[in-house]
């Protein structure tokens, strides 16, 4: 079964590591999500992700004083016809710990979680195995 014939729904929450993995080039899994993206910018899907995305995938750049690749995540983490980039608010702090408190997540996988489920998310792709299907909302894992 292929990446796409996995997704639930029409509003896909892409986790920080899909981010990686596709402005990184990052071998084998770049090659197993471009035809998703593909549909993604065709209007097939539409995908979601949190602001702690841009703060995750920034870390490695920074401590590496990489600056052309801090700029590949901040262009490329912005809200855009085919992404929505959700800010932390209260109602979402409020969902992750509740998910926290029935399943265990780290925060920062919690807030993940919880943007997805509160923004509509039928599917959450990720390689992260922490993350688990909750609320209606599918995990679906690279590997």
């Amino acid at each position: 079964m292929g990446l796409i014939d996995q997704i639930q729904g029409k509003r896909i929450y892409l986790d920080t590591n899909i981010f990686v993995y596709l402005f990184e080039e990052f071998a084998p899994y770049v090659s197993l999500l471009r035809p998703l993206i593909e549909q993604i910018e065709n209007g097939d899907f539409h995908s979601v992700t949190s602001e702690l995305t841009l703060a995750e995938s920034l870390v490695k750049p920074i401590q590496d004083n990489n600056t052309t690749w801090q700029e590949v995540y901040k262009q490329g983490i912005q809200t855009s016809p085919t992404l929505s980039v959700c800010p932390i608010n209260r109602e979402i702090l409020i969902k992750a710990a509740n998910i926290r408190a029935q399943h265990i997540v780290k925060l920062p996988d919690a807030i993940h979680m919880a943007t997805a489920v509160l923004s509509g998310c039928e599917t959450f792709l990720t390689n992260d195995r922490q993350i688990k299907s909750i609320d209606g909302m599918k995990a679906v894992y690279l590997e």
